[in-house]
């Protein structure tokens, strides 16, 4: 599933909260309509059988309730992408992501096989299953973790038994922390921390940079993976990690030139200090065969990232550290560079308006944008953009710090393409999200938000920069209502009882769908009219 992940640590967010972003994109040539859910223990199954792999797994009698974003056609699976549960640990599966034949061959993907000839007669072969995928990991993971580690370790485990038939990027969250686990081949993984001052960006490819095999072994304290992974890329030569310690040494050299200068008091000489201890810690780690480079070992290196995956990262770094040099021929890093860091401290603190710019983007200020005036029309064309047309669902999992635990979940949701729709919240901790985001079906309605949005994103993209200014007026006025209505309800709910909140929280839910869907038909029509007065029979002399 073509997708776009950003992951924002505690302190590089605006307030503190840990924040996990994802858009969800259909397959080529298709849209799957998506819609919200809430599943409560009751309606949780005890046996589960996925429709891709036909695998049944048996599921804990425990689960918790968890708010999700299933398909809302029936016949292949759940797909529920990204929810909260009510220990408040979020969770976003999957972003899609890129192998290369050596750990294909290492470790084969888990297919399923059909059945060959017919039962009972001779030569007949049963059906094999094959293993977990996107359709499956938050229904079988979600309901049973009260912490993002715990998810980590629970999805880890199903890995190593059952496997898996695709490759693919999962994030976790709680509170203090958020982590990113990667598979492997058909039974391997990784996972890592993400840093509290970073965000990390993800656009379809393996991202993890950097592991530290001695920390996933003992304390893993920011890494984990599956217990084998060390003699496993041992023994089919995946490492391909090549660090000489006079070339280090060399670097390190460069590295420190001019900076005595830098420091030149005692809270700088501490900060030196502490740096280079871990400049030490890393240089024994790749002399002792601890570090390496996932993304190099286990990644694709093709030239069809260079078109569909890396401009992604580069166009979001670009805009949340536009001081680093994104452009020109001596830039560090441009929108073909396999090198683009898996993450990064931003200049500035970040928003969830900033999150939601990056996952609308389609290479605004560039050559590259399909819409814009710039470059050509072979450069307007060249790279896969954030924001398309197959944008299914957006879902933001915001866990803000300083509010009680029962409303500190917030679910921000958009529905369809990203560049002409806009992000509402949603309190995770209720029974039921509003009808106007549960409703969605095959029939295509301006009742329903994800159709309402279907429609005026084909509109409004015929006449782009005519109705580009409604547009940024509907997304402005429904983000102020946004977090007015989240300060007001805070306020509200700070005096009831942990019993009384979840029906607080569906009331203001309900009050935002109401004011939604008013801002969301006035919006459709004002693209009508503006894209209508462009059809081919239009006639200028008025017929009064």
């Amino acid at each position: 599933m073509a997708c776009t992940t950003i992951l924002v640590g505690k302190l590089a967010s605006y307030d503190g909260a840990t924040i996990v972003a994802r858009n969800e994109d259909s397959p080529g040539g298709q849209f799957e309509p998506k819609r919200m859910a809430v599943v409560k223990p009751e309606d949780q199954p005890r046996s589960y059988t996925a429709t891709a792999s036909h695998l049944t797994i048996e599921l804990p009698d425990n689960p918790l309730r968890y708010s999700s974003v299933p398909d809302a056609l029936p016949g292949h699976g759940i797909w529920a992408a990204a929810g909260f549960n009510t220990a408040n640990v979020g969770m976003s599966a999957t972003e899609t992501i890129t192998s290369n034949e050596r750990v294909l061959g290492a470790d084969p993907l888990v297919v399923y096989k059909p059945a060959c000839g017919k039962e009972g007669e001779e030569g007949y072969v049963p059906a094999v299953p094959g293993g977990l995928g996107e359709e499956d990991f938050v229904t079988v993971v979600l309901p049973y973790v009260t912490s993002a580690r715990e998810g980590v370790k629970r999805l880890g485990a199903l890995l190593e038994q059952y496997g898996t038939y695709e490759m693919n990027g999962i994030a976790f969250s709680d509170a203090d922390e958020i982590w990113w686990l990667e598979t492997i081949g058909g039974h391997h993984w990784i996972a890592k921390r993400v840093p509290d001052d970073s965000y990390v960006t993800m656009p379809n490819q393996l991202g993890i940079d950097y592991f530290d095999l001695a920390d996933a072994e003992g304390d893993q304290v920011e890494h984990m993976a599956s217990a084998d992974l060390r003699t496993w890329m041992e023994e089919n030569h995946l490492n391909l990690t090549m660090m000489r310690p006079d070339a280090f040494d060399d670097m390190l050299d460069d590295m420190y030139a001019g900076m005595d200068d830098m420091f030149d008091d005692e809270d700088d000489q501490e900060y030196l200090d502490e740096f280079e201890e871990l400049v030490a810690d890393v240089r024994e780690g790749l002399l002792a065969g601890d570090v390496f480079n996932p993304r190099e070992a286990f990644g694709s290196h093709s030239d069809s990232d260079h078109v569909y995956n890396t401009p992604r990262a580069w166009f979001m770094q670009r805009f949340l550290n536009p001081h680093d040099g994104w452009d020109g021929p001596h830039a560090a890093y441009g929108p073909e560079s396999d090198d683009i860091p898996w993450c990064r401290v931003p200049e500035r603190k970040i928003t969830i308006e900033d999150v939601k710019y990056v996952l609308s983007a389609h290479y605004q200020g560039t050559p590259y944008d399909p819409y814009g005036r710039r470059g050509t029309e072979a450069s307007r064309g060249a790279y896969r953009p954030i924001g398309i047309n197959r944008n299914g669902q957006l879902a933001v999992l915001q866990i803000r710090p300083y509010v009680a635990p029962e409303h500190a979940c917030v679910q921000w949701m958009a529905f369809g393409c990203n560049v002409f729709n806009a992000l509402v919240p949603l309190y995770a901790n209720v029974e039921a999200m509003p009808e106007y985001l549960e409703n969605t079906t095959a029939r295509v309605t301006s009742e329903s938000f994800y159709w309402a949005n279907r429609l005026i994103a084909a509109l409004a993209d015929a006449r782009f920069h005519e109705n580009s200014a409604n547009v940024e007026r509907y997304q402005e006025k429904i983000g102020g209502m946004a977090h007015r209505m989240l300060r007001e309800t805070d306020v509200a709910v700070a005096g009831l009882s942990a019993d009384e909140v979840p029906a607080a929280l569906a009331a203001a839910n309900q009050r935002m769908a109401d004011d939604l869907k008013r801002e969301t038909e006035d919006l459709l029509g004002k693209v009508l009219y503006t894209t209508s007065l462009a059809m081919k029979n239009a006639f200028a002399m008025s017929d009064n």
